[in-house]
């Protein structure tokens, strides 16, 4: 392993100089194609897979991830992080490009896939190793504003209730997606559908509403 990561580091020193700029880039690439490779093989074989499977997929040698990640421990959290900041990111995109209420429907599932995922990361998340002690701030502190940010959007155009907590349905969802039976994804999804269905049944409004038989008469 040592012999692999000098030898990386080695053929990094005689690029020269000028070739920084380049350099931070393929570094870059590396980076993300190992957390794409690393998110991959952690679902498959769980997150105790071999460090050369990952840099088979990513297409770089096993120095270039020690390189970048000198401990397991360091990949893991990486990977977490980047399915955090991608599930985050994509909340002001969809915004963009749907209407409130489709907007936060392909959200709910973007966070429904990841939450799927992570199941190969749970042993790590909960081993108590303190690498991942800043993980559920992590979680919070990027997730919870984004979905906040979809739901005042849907209920302000009428698309659902209005009151509903961001956490409350981060952790609904998370329940739906990790059940301790080995279920099929399309029923995870199936039930998470359900879920967003409950969103638009608005009881006051039902309540306000007049009885279709006895107000006629």
């Amino acid at each position: 392993m040592r012999g692999e990561a000098q030898e990386a580091d080695n053929g990094s020193g005689n690029a020269g100089a000028n070739a920084g700029p380049r350099l931070r880039a393929d570094a870059r690439r590396n980076v993300d194609a190992l957390l794409r490779a690393a998110m991959s093989v952690f679902s498959q074989s769980g997150v105790d897979a071999p460090i050369r499977e990952i840099a088979e997929r990513a297409g770089v040698g096993v120095g270039t991830v020690y390189r970048h990640f000198p401990q397991r421990s360091d990949l893991i959290a990486a990977v977490f992080r980047n399915e955090v900041d991608a599930c985050a990111d994509a909340a002001p995109a969809l915004a963009a490009s749907h209407g409130p209420d489709e907007a936060l429907r392909r959200w709910v599932e973007h966070y429904a896939g990841f939450i799927a995922a992570k199941r190969g990361l749970a042993a790590a998340l909960h081993s108590g190793d303190a690498a991942y002690d800043t993980l559920p701030v992590y979680f919070d502190k990027r997730l919870r504003p984004a979905l906040e940010g979809l739901l005042a959007s849907a209920a302000a155009a009428g698309s659902i209730r209005a009151g509903v907590s961001a956490n409350d349905l981060l952790s609904a969802v998370a329940r739906l997606c990790t059940s301790p039976r080995d279920e099929e994804p399309a029923r995870a999804r199936g039930m998470v559908g359900l879920l967003l269905d409950g969103l638009r049944y608005d009881p006051r409004k039902s309540a306000r509403s007049p009885a279709s038989g006895s107000d006629r008469a």
